[in-house]
């Protein structure tokens, strides 16, 4: 199937543009290049989350298969919402270093970017979910992979969740009976290959041994849309962690590129 690949340059308010990176060479791309997003309120982010609601919904109306590359894991809100939108109730596989799951009840910091899979499955606050149309996923149907560093009271939350926590190596095993969105924060990848992050993560898998993991996955389930959260590029000196990602994503792509459509 044909992907098309949609990059918004900012890690919320931040503007990224190296973000661009981490596309696929063999794709081409369009940017979501907002302007006065100023400030990290549901109204100046839906400047950008709106665009790609947008994006996902006509993308899948087309028959391909929507990637979007974005600095923050709060920008799968609106690819869920687009999905939705085209009448997709996809199966959500998120990879991440981190749960995303606290509430500004849990958080200790009350940082946004630890909260984007509690608000995915209707917990919290819910504005910026709603300023994209995004309404909540089942949590039975969130299977979060390798979150290896989680706040007390959000360790407690998904516990007590019904959410499906899995390794990295069970991925490749995993088969599901729907369509699946993919979502990978690059930061599920041990903080030694990817060290341009705001909040790296040590003990991860390789970034072969997630590449492994995420073709096989991809090779035998139905993926509707993927998304990756980027790194930090003001910290990304050597460009490490920018081909890292690039490498993964088009790992994934090869595999899909070769699927026929169910």
């Amino acid at each position: 199937m044909n992907l098309c690949c949609l990059v918004t340059p900012f890690f919320f308010d931040e503007h990224d543009p190296r973000l661009r990176e981490a596309v696929p060479s063999h794709l081409s791309h369009a940017t979501n290049e907002a302007n006065s997003v100023v400030n990290r309120t549901p109204e100046c982010l839906s400047r950008t989350h709106g665009p790609i609601a947008d994006f996902v919904s006509a993308t899948v109306k087309r028959g391909e298969i929507p990637m979007s590359i974005a600095g923050d894991c709060a920008a799968s809100l609106p690819v869920v919402a687009g999905l939705q939108s085209a009448g997709i109730r996809p199966v959500l596989v998120w990879l991440d270093a981190h749960g995303d799951f606290n509430t500004p009840e849990t958080s200790p910091s009350g940082f946004l970017g630890g909260m984007p899979l509690a608000m995915m499955v209707g917990r919290g606050d819910l504005s910026l979910a709603q300023t994209s149309g995004q309404t909540p996923v089942s949590e039975q149907d969130v299977w979060l992979v390798d979150a290896r560093d989680l706040d007390p009271l959000e360790e407690v939350a998904l516990g007590s969740s019904q959410i499906n926590r899995i390794s990295i190596e069970a991925l490749s095993e995993l088969v599901l009976d729907r369509p699946v969105y993919l979502h990978i924060d690059n930061d599920i990848i041990d903080a030694e290959e990817v060290p341009a992050n705001n909040y790296p993560v040590p003990n991860g898998p390789s970034l072969n041994a997630v590449i492994e993991n995420c073709i096989a996955f991809a090779s035998q389930n139905s993926i509707c849309a993927i998304s990756l959260s980027g790194w930090n590029g003001h910290l990304d000196s050597d460009g490490e962690t920018g081909r890292a990602c690039q490498k993964l994503l088009s790992s994934i792509a090869s595999v899909l590129n070769g699927k026929k459509h169910p």
